[in-house]
């Protein structure tokens, strides 16, 4: 079959089913090199873009540099629709740190994970953002939380897994997921979501992974106004 058909069938609403590779043993492998891969990983940095769509229509595009810190740091330094903004978490109690871009970067909001604020429309938290929970959230969506057929393809060097499943962040509710799995990471670098009937929701694509790179705790410290925030970081 050649490229340009595949990539033709890959975004048509479900993956045909001539490229099914049916074994189960398949998705099981792919699982255990990507929470092998992950394992080896004690940070991470990335470029992200978030594509909200509605109607089938992208209503939002947003762009960040994301840091992970093994166990739960994270940070988010926004490109758009916020340029200059940053977002920390945790602070000391436990909240996402908010610092503005622009004029207002002197002030800083402390709010809860699950404010309305740093909450993506998808129900996401900004405490589930990681890749670990991705993997584990993927994990799910073949097994325990599957509602449909498992497909698996093959795009550019990137594992496809196709799933029917329940949504993981908002209860109650089927979403037809997409993840594209690098081949030589063996770590997630694309989610696609749809409807059931396969309108799309939302697109989330991470670009020029690094990892190993000296991160300092400080680089998820800003802080309260004083004008001495650490920056260090990849």
């Amino acid at each position: 079959m050649g490229l340009l058909l595949l990539r033709l069938l890959l975004f048509t609403p479900t993956l045909a089913a001539s490229l099914s590779l049916p074994p189960q043993e398949d998705v099981a492998s792919i699982m255990t090199k990507m929470e092998t891969a992950y394992g080896r990983v004690d940070e991470y940095q990335m470029e992200t873009e978030v594509r909200e769509y509605r109607d089938g229509r992208i209503v939002e595009t947003k762009r960040f540099r994301y840091t992970f810190k093994k166990p739960n740091h994270i940070r988010l330094d926004f490109e758009a629709p916020y340029p200059g903004m940053i977002l920390v978490y945790p602070d000391e109690d436990g909240k996402a740190v908010v610092k503005p871009g622009g004029w207002a970067g002197f002030l800083r909001f402390h709010l809860a994970p699950d404010s309305s604020l740093v909450k993506a429309s998808a129900g996401q938290r900004i405490d589930q953002t990681d890749m670990g929970l991705l993997i584990q959230n993927i994990s799910h969506s073949v097994s325990d939380q599957r509602r449909g057929e498992v497909r698996l393809a093959e795009e550019d060097g990137r594992v496809v897994i196709e799933v029917l499943a329940e949504d993981h962040f908002l209860a109650g509710i089927s979403t037809l997921y997409r993840f594209y799995i690098d081949e030589k990471l063996w770590l997630p670098v694309e989610v696609q979501e749809f409807t059931p009937d396969g309108i799309v929701k939302r697109d989330v694509l991470f670009r020029g992974l690094k990892t190993s790179i000296g991160i300092t705790d400080g680089f998820f410290r800003i802080g309260r106004g004083n004008g001495k925030d650490e920056q260090s970081g990849g």
